[in-house]
């Protein structure tokens, strides 16, 4: 069945860049795909915003961010031109060793294609975010602002050691022939990491089922879960871009841009301490918001308050009638 589109992302178009031949990743390896595709939302001439989120974010920003990216929310499609793209490797890519630093190089070629030299501000939450890091880093002359959330410098070697076992839990699932299964118990274990123990207190009794071995009430929503996303992705690409995370590592320092960083306390993924000593190490910290929450990792989606103050913080500078006086 096709998916519906959201208003946002009607008025949206797609844009492409091809990969050329001779393009690396780090690790030598050479892409399947032949391009990059992003979609591009808002007027002409307004400032540019690039939007990049989880691994399991892609090109239509206002779907998996609806609270944020959208027409009057916090990254406002009436007054900025906003830019997101799939994350590569697609779903047909087995083995490929893939960085933060390749994603930002990537994300270059979409922005040569579209004769944008410099992008006025990089929104990046979670994996997004080291994204934006890496290209801050990378390429210092071409990005303004830069405002990450639930991202760090590195990847913690707790957060590691859960996405190792996800990853072996994929690979044994497609190697048996059981791939979807695979994804959806993966998925399962993503979420015990992605939320709370607070949370599932407040949300789940532990009231015992008929038999050993049934589901219980907790166990129920992450079956529920696993079973919606399990057609969303294969297990190689989830291979890839969750030994992506692993491997993603900047150096605080090479982040020259204005940096405005968000954390949440909760957060076992991407844990708060992290989080200051990239402030701490960053020489042009805007700011660091640091909040509580019950929803862990997933408090860049779910605080929608508290993401929409820090963001209207960071974009308020970004003027439309300038940049059309400009143009």
């Amino acid at each position: 069945m096709a998916s519906i589109e959201t208003p946002e992302e009607t008025v949206g178009r797609d844009v492409h860049a091809a990969i050329p031949e001779d393009f690396r990743l780090e690790s030598g390896q050479r892409l399947a795909t032949t391009d990059v595709v992003g979609r591009l939302h808002g007027p002409d001439h307004a400032p540019l915003v690039v939007v990049a989120g989880g691994i399991s974010s892609g090109r239509f920003a206002a779907r998996w961010w609806p609270s944020v990216v959208k027409a009057g929310g916090p990254i406002n499609l009436h007054h900025l031109r906003v830019l997101a793209f799939d994350l590569l490797p697609g779903r047909g890519a087995p083995g490929v060793t893939i960085t933060t630093t390749d994603q930002a190089r990537l994300l270059a070629l979409l922005l040569d294609a579209l004769d944008e030299r410099r992008i006025d501000a990089f929104v990046g939450a979670s994996y997004g975010g080291c994204i934006g890091l890496a290209f801050a880093a990378v390429f210092p002359d071409r990005i303004g602002e830069l405002a990450v959330i639930s991202a760090a410098h590195r990847a913690h070697p707790a957060a590691t050691a859960w996405r190792g076992v996800q990853r072996r839990l994929l690979a044994f699932a497609r190697d048996c022939g059981r791939e979807a299964e695979g994804i959806a118990l993966a998925r399962q274990l993503a979420m015990t990491t992605y939320r709370t123990a607070e949370e599932f207190d407040l949300r789940f009794s532990q009231t015992p089922p008929p038999a050993a071995g049934d589901a219980w009430p907790v166990c129920d929503y992450l079956i529920a879960r696993g079973a919606a996303y399990a057609e969303a992705t294969s297990a190689d690409r989830w291979i890839s871009l969750s030994d992506s995370l692993d491997r993603h590592s900047v150096d605080p320092r090479a982040v020259r841009c204005p940096l405005t960083v968000v954390g949440f306390s909760s957060d076992t993924l991407v844990p708060i301490e992290d989080l200051r000593d990239l402030a701490a190490r960053a020489p042009n910290l805007r700011r660091l918001i640091e909040a509580p929450s019950i929803f862990g990792h997933d408090a860049f989606l779910k605080e929608r308050e508290r993401v929409s103050h820090a963001l209207h913080d960071v974009l308020n500078t970004l003027s439309l009638p300038s940049r059309e006086i400009a143009a």
